[in-house]
This record gives structure tokens, sequence and C-alpha cells, in this order.
């Protein structure tokens, strides 16, 4: 995952560029999406069924490269979610600022009772 938002890249190049300051969030979570997020946040992100973003720890980098750190489990579905095509990393557990999305490799439907997760180590943060 390396499409950063248009906030993100924003924030960045004021930070590094304009001397602009840059609060990093203290916790950053992971949201669910039935369609693109785009860099400018426009997806779908689920919502109802006992749906939450879910908070995710990285590890330090490494050329380039940082992945979580401890599995990410998600509330059990209560009702449907749909189809998951993509994933995002927010700065807030709820509102906030998209920071980096990306496309699942394959998209997951999510049925009640079901329970999303993403195993320690398989998502990636890349900047190149």
């Amino acid at each position: 995952m390396a499409e950063m938002s248009n906030y993100l890249e924003n924030a960045l190049i004021n930070a590094t560029l304009r001397n602009t300051s840059y609060s990093s969030p203290a916790t950053v979570y992971v949201a669910l999406y039935t369609t693109d997020p785009t860099d400018a946040n426009t997806g779908t992100e689920v919502s109802g069924g006992s749906y939450a973003r879910t908070a995710v720890t990285f590890g330090a980098p490494s050329d380039g490269v940082s992945t979580n750190s401890a599995s990410v489990e998600f509330p059990t579905c209560t009702s449907s979610w749909g189809t998951i095509t993509h994933i995002g990393i927010m700065d807030a557990l709820t509102s906030g600022n998209l920071l980096y999305h990306t496309a699942l490799t394959t998209s997951k439907a999510i049925d009640v009772d079901d329970i999303f997760r993403i195993t320690s180590g398989n998502l990636s943060v890349t900047l190149a």
C-alpha cells in the first residue's frame, strides 16, 4: 500500500518543503471500503452491522517499508457489510482523514458472523 491521500500528500509537502508543522496521529485505524476511496476519500466505507474501524500498529520501517506488527481483527459482522474491495488507513476512529489506501488483492464478501482479519505482517505501507 503506497497510495497516499490528497490530505497526506499536501501535509507532507508542507511539512518537508514549507516548514509547516504536521502532527502525526497517536493511533491509526484500518477502514474497509466497498468502493475505491480514491485519493480524495470519496469511496463507500462500510457502515452498520457492528462495523468499526480498527486500530493498527506498524513496526519500524526498513528500506521504505513498514508492516503491521500485530493482527488487525474487526468486530463480528451482525449484518452484511457487502464485498470489501479496498482498505484505507485513517487518522481517527470516526471521521478524520484518509492517509493511505489500496485495493485488496482479492475482494471479500463479509456476511453475518464473519470476521475480517489482517494477520501480522500482511499489511504494508511502502514509500519509494
